[in-house]
């Protein structure tokens, strides 16, 4: 890793020193698997509260595989999508039970074969299950690490992230650095209004450092002075 690259995880690492995934899924590589496909366009505390009773009728891969896929599509409608989101999570299950004897596989490609699983979600059980070196590219991971110049902030597809990032960040570190992207992304770095001015890595950041250049900071002072006449 570059002496850059280091200090930013460092920095990160002092901050947010426990590094844990914000879906709470309790250890179970299934529960897992089911509120991460949940949380497609929703966000994970509104995963966390639907699947407290989702998990309560359904409380493992066998009696979701068996379950009325109407009862499941109800649970899981505040979610949204519920109908897809439902057939995807009902068909993970009877895949599990019946292909993988219950257990979550740890292959890239078995759980890409799986309804509704991206290398997003491939990635985040490999990591977070099994302590694979993985990369999980959500919006947090895309917008953050394009900020702090690892690739250019128009870059925005996900599969060309994962590989810049696989080359960028020692494998033990990777699954660790993109949770704390996740923590990072709520707390400091949000999309609309990055607090740069107090964020304590703006000094390893490409777009803090542009947004701070004397000349910009001119520029957009002037752009608001417009604005307000």
């Amino acid at each position: 890793m570059t002496p850059k690259t280091e200090a930013i995880l460092a920095a990160l690492t002092g901050r947010y020193p426990d590094a844990v995934c914000s879906l709470t899924y309790g250890g179970d590589p299934w529960r897992l698997l089911v509120m991460a496909r949940l949380s497609a366009q929703c966000t994970d505390a509104r995963v966390n509260i639907v699947c407290e009773s989702l998990f309560a009728r359904f409380p493992d891969a066998a009696s979701m595989a068996a379950g009325d896929l109407s009862e499941i599509e109800d649970l899981v409608r505040p979610c949204g999508l519920f109908r897809t989101k439902a057939a995807s999570i009902r068909e993970i299950s009877v895949l599990i039970t019946e292909k993988y004897g219950g257990k979550v596989p740890s292959d890239m490609d078995e759980l890409l074969s799986l309804p509704g699983v991206g290398r997003k979600i491939a990635n985040l059980i490999r990591g977070d299950v099994f302590g694979l070196p993985a990369v999980v590219t959500d919006t947090h991971c895309i917008r953050i690490a394009g900020r702090l110049g690892f690739y250019p902030e128009e870059e925005k597809d996900p599969k060309r992230i994962e590989k810049i990032l696989v080359r960028a960040i020692d494998p033990p570190y990777q699954s660790d650095f993109c949770h704390r992207l996740v923590l990072f992304g709520r707390d400091i770095c949000t999309a609309r209004a990055p607090k740069c001015d107090s964020c304590p890595i703006a000094s390893l950041c490409t777009h803090a450092q542009t947004e701070n250049h004397p000349e910009n900071k001119q520029n957009n002072n002037k752009a608001s002075e417009r604005n307000i006449q």
